[in-house]
């Protein structure tokens, strides 16, 4: 019974972090159809065995991670737990998913909880799959960026959480400047955003240049980018379909950052 709503639950995961709560619904919609089709065959039990085996670990220690990155600074606020509960809420969890994600997240705030036995156990479950630890990697900067914007012992311990799961700071700061992007960063003249130096500081990150780069370098770092993220590409290399609709939303966001450093700089 457990299976019937796992591919809904990673489904809305995964459209979380790339299209907030509309996405979240899109994702489940997607994973609906994990659901049926793992209920209705027979042919490949294997296979669906695998699926929710990493459907349910990954569940389990995004929230539990979740917690501990809470509880990094030795106490969790009450905005944190708005952030978490922001999580399940987007998800359209049902009051027994809140039940179980809960306890997972109580379980990660525990003095013994073993963060690298988690991890190491997500690693390996999700094998040759990079696109499941980036997607579960981005939904705990989420978090600690809705919970305390990742600043003090939570920023530390995400870094050490990425090193874990085999993400290099570069990268990780890549992820960060892409969902700070999300929050409306990049956008000029709204109350309370980050300024334009930061602004533009966030927009090379995502390019994945420097300050300094030339104006060649940085066309040919936008070029990279949207070669590296194209959705047809991607998908032709194993990206799920679940996860397409991500690509594109990154392939925006690099649009986005090449343009205000294109004016910026007057390419």
């Amino acid at each position: 019974m457990a299976q019937q709503w796992i591919g809904k639950l990673v489904g809305g995961l995964i459209g979380l972090v790339t299209a907030g709560p509309p996405g979240a619904l899109i994702g489940v919609l997607l994973g609906h159809q994990f659901d049926v089709k793992s209920k209705e065959s027979d042919s490949e039990p294997t296979n669906i065995a695998d699926a929710a085996i990493i459907a349910e670990r990954f569940f389990r220690t995004t929230f539990r991670v979740m917690g501990h990155v809470a509880k990094a600074d030795g106490r969790v606020s009450e905005k944190e737990i708005e952030a978490a509960r922001s999580v399940m809420t987007q998800l359209r969890l049902t009051p027994a998913q809140v039940r179980t994600a809960i306890d997972h997240f109580t379980d990660g705030k525990q003095l013994n909880f073993d963060l690298e036995g988690d991890l190491d156990a997500l690693r390996r479950v999700c094998g040759p799959r990079p696109d499941l630890l980036r997607i579960f990697l981005e939904i705990q900067v989420r978090a600690a960026l809705a919970g305390n914007d990742l600043a003090g012992p939570a920023r530390a311990m995400t870094q050490r959480i990425a090193a874990r799961l085999g993400t290099g700071a570069l990268e990780l700061a890549h992820i960060e400047a892409i969902l700070r992007m999300q929050r409306g960063n990049f956008s000029t003249g709204a109350a309370g955003r980050a300024s334009s130096s930061q602004q533009l500081s966030e927009a090379y990150k995502v390019l994945d240049v420097t300050i300094e780069a030339s104006n060649d370098e940085v066309v040919k770092a936008y070029r990279r980018q949207l070669s590296r993220h194209h959705p047809d590409k991607l998908k032709a290399n194993g990206l799920p379909e679940s996860m397409v609709e991500h690509a594109k939303q990154r392939t925006q966001q690099i649009i986005e950052a090449y343009e205000l450093i294109r004016e910026k700089r007057g390419i």
